[in-house]
Parts: structure tokens; C-alpha cells; sequence
């Protein structure tokens, strides 16, 4: 099959669609299909870096999404070069990631002739300013949908919005991890040192606030315990002011860290901490702690406990609940016959997220729709 794969976002930046959009074509590619990543050039790219595998289309723009995330997304495409990239191309399958952000995906969706699939990815938090943005957005997602063959989701929190604008059916397909990158060996501590380990973006909805009010909690009875908070973000400053305000020790904020670094962080702590209390649509952060053998603690909005199904809903709590928070966070630090069960759910459970095994879902998808649409199987 020729296959296209359009993600909207800056490529070159890291990030959980990036991520799967360049794991799946990997995959794809291993199985003898023909595919390309289209996408914006990022706006700090005077030119295209050289890479077979992308098609950059347009140029793109910072953003701030309702999520409270800054992200660069697409702003502008050139259509003579879309249609001259699609007659070029002549994809079987053209694949949208997050097709409700403008403007690539609408532009190409018009001239397509190919079958059009769709992933949504993001969960829109139920807040005001979201409602909002949502009145503004609905109305160009309509516009776009009429155009796909078939939608898909990563979970039933990121398919939320989508079930109601459509009569249409939406398949889940989660998010994966590549498990052989995360199984490293765990070392023994020769301390009875406790470590809180944070990784990701500081921004509101990822909850740190919550997690340096139950660790100044937690750490009154073992002053002992560490939190490190791998990551960078707007609210960096003022999260490290909050810190000092609450008078927190052993506490370090470590900025971004390389791939290598996050692996050795993630073997070595005791207890990986997501707090986020809303904004979330799946749980790619938990997937790689587990994959590492590291019991977590999540904050309890729909895309996390989309997730952490049996053994693992131990991990949800209330994270805006101080006290219940770091009673939770204690009892999977020092209940030994607890971290074992959750080990042992988590080691079998994460397999299924394995990328092979998603690219097995989108493939037969890809196939199934190409011959339910009257196109020949290549």
C-alpha cells in the first residue's frame, strides 16, 4: 500500500502524536508499504531537512490550545503544491492525525482522492474557554468529517467529542510504546532513599502544583524521600517559586532531558507520579513507566483511567485532594505486597501496547477499508 501519514504538528518536535506518526511509518515500512509523513515545515526551519521519508507542505505557526499547551501547528499551505504532491504521491490511504486542527488536513482532505482515515488524539477538558473554543471549532470539524471514510480514536475519552457530531462509528486504537526501549534493569538501591520522579511538560494541566502539596505532606514523615521533576514548560518559574514558598527539600527541577537520561531516571525511581487533573486523552507516560517496572500514581481524569483498567485503577486518585493524594502516593512507596501485584499486572498488561501490535490494527483497518471502498489491495 501506498500509505500518507498527516500529522499537523511540528514533526521535529518531540511529542506523543509525533511519536506514533513516525513509529507507525517505521513499522509499515518494515512490512514492505510505501509510506510518507506529511507536514508543515516548522517555522524555525529555513529549509527542509533531508529526510526521505517527510513531505513538507506549508509552514506553521505557535499555538495555544485549550489544554493549556503551546504547540506549533500548521498555518498555511500553498494549494498548487498540495495538488501537485497528491498527484505525485497517488496514496491509497491518506491518514489524519487530529484532522480538526487547521489548516493542512482540510485543504488536502478536499483534493483527496484516496480513502481518507482519521485519529483524534485529544481530549477537550469541559471548561468554559473550551466550550467556547469548541462553538468555533465544531463548526470546520463538520466541514472536514464529510470527507473522511473512516474515524478512529486513541481512547473513548479522545473519542468523547467526536461520537457527538456523528452518526458514524469510531474505532479505538490506543497509543503504543516500543516495549524493547523501555525494558532496562532496575538497580538495586543500597539506600532506603525514596524517589518521586515527574517527566513531561510544566504547564497547568499537568497538575504539578498538586503533587508539590502532597510531597511537602508526604515528606514530613520521611525527610528522606527525593522529587525529581524532569521537563520544561511555561510555568517552570513559578513552579520552582512554589516550591520554595513551601519550603521543599530535596527537590530538583532537571529541565529537559535526552531519551537516555529519561530511561535512567525511570529504572531508578521508586514511584513515577502523572498528577494531570484533566486534558488528558491517553497515557503514553504511564505505558512507559510500566514498561519499566516503576508503580505509578495518576490523576483521575478519563484518559488515565482509560488506561489503568483492573489492578491498575490503585494508581487513580484525586489529586486535588492533598491528603487522599499523598496517602496514596505512601502506600504504593511502602506496601511491598502491593508494588509486587501492581508489577506483576503491569509487566503483562503493557504488552498489548507494543507499537507491532498497533500497526497490526491500522494495517488491517487500511485493508479493510480499501476494499469495502473499491479500491484493490496492494
Amino acid at each position: 500500500m501506498k500509505i500518507g501519514l498527516v500529522c499537523p504538528y511540528n514533526i521535529a518536535k518531540g511529542g506523543g502524536v509525533q511519536e506514533l506518526v513516525f513509529a507507525v511509518q517505521a513499522e509499515l515500512i518494515a512490512r514492505g508499504h510505501d509510506v510518507k509523513i506529511v507536514t508543515p515545515l516548522p517555522r524555525d526551519m529555513e529549509e527542509p531537512a533531508e529526510h526521505p521519508g517527510v513531505i513538507y507542505i506549508g509552514t506553521s505557526t505557535d499555538f495555544r490550545s485549550p489544554m493549556h499547551t503551546h504547540v506549533q501547528i500548521s498555518a498555511s499551505a500553498d494549494m498548487d503544491k498540495v495538488k501537485a504532491m497528491l498527484e505525485e504521491e497517488q496514496f491509497d490511504i491518506l491518514h489524519f492525525h487530529e484532522p480538526w486542527i487547521p489548516v493542512l488536513s482540510r485543504q488536502i482532505l478536499q483534493r483527496s482522492k484516496s480513502v481518507n482515515i482519521a485519529t483524534f488524539h485529544a481530549k477537550v477538558p469541559e471548561t468554559l474557554m473550551s466550550r467556547t473554543v469548541i462553538k468555533v471549532v465544531t463548526p470546520y470539524l463538520k466541514s472536514v468529517m464529510k470527507y473522511l471514510h473512516v474515524l478512529t480514536a486513541v481512547s473513548d475519552s479522545a473519542a468523547e467529542y467526536v461520537t457527538g457530531l456523528t452518526d458514524e462509528p469510531v474505532t479505538i486504537i490506543p497509543n503504543g510504546i516500543d516495549l524493547t526501549k523501555y525494558r532496562v534493569a532496575r538497580p538495586k538501591k543500597a539506600t532506603k532513599e525514596k524517589t518521586l520522579l515527574f517527566i513531561g511538560r510544566l504547564e497547568k494541566r499537568k497538575g504539578l502544583k498538586y503533587l508539590l502539596q502532597a510531597y511537602q505532606l508526604l515528606s514530613q514523615d520521611n525527610p528522606d524521600l527525593k522529587l525529581i521533576i524532569a521537563g520544561n514548560g511555561p510555568d517552570r518559574e513559578k513552579l520552582e517559586l512554589l516550591a520554595e514558598d513551601l519550603k521543599l527539600k530535596n527537590i530538583s527541577f532537571l529541565g529537559y532531558v535526552s531519551d537516555e537520561l529519561k530511561l535512567q531516571l525511570l529504572s531508578e525511581a521508586d514511584l513515577f507520579v502523572s498528577p494531570a487533573p484533566y486534558g488528558e486523552s491517553f497515557g503514553i507516560v504511564l505505558l512507559e513507566a510500566m514498561a519499566t517496572g516503576t508503580v505509578c500514581v495518576a490523576g483521575n481524569n478519563s484518559g488515565y483511567s482509560d488506561v489503568m483498567q483492573g489492578p491498575g485503577a490503585i494508581s487513580i486518585v484525586n489529586t486535588q485532594d492533598t491528603e487522599e493524594f499523598a496517602r496514596r502516593m505512601r502506600m504504593l512507596l511502602e506496601e511491598d505486597s502491593l508494588r509486587e501485584l501492581w508489577c506483576n499486572w503491569a509487566k503483562d498488561y503493557v504488552k498489548q501496547f507494543n507499537y507491532s501490535y498497533i500497526v497490526d490494527d491500522y494495517e488491517e483497518l487500511y485493508k479493510s477499508v480499501l476494499k469495502q471502498h473499491g479500491h484493490q489491495d496492494k
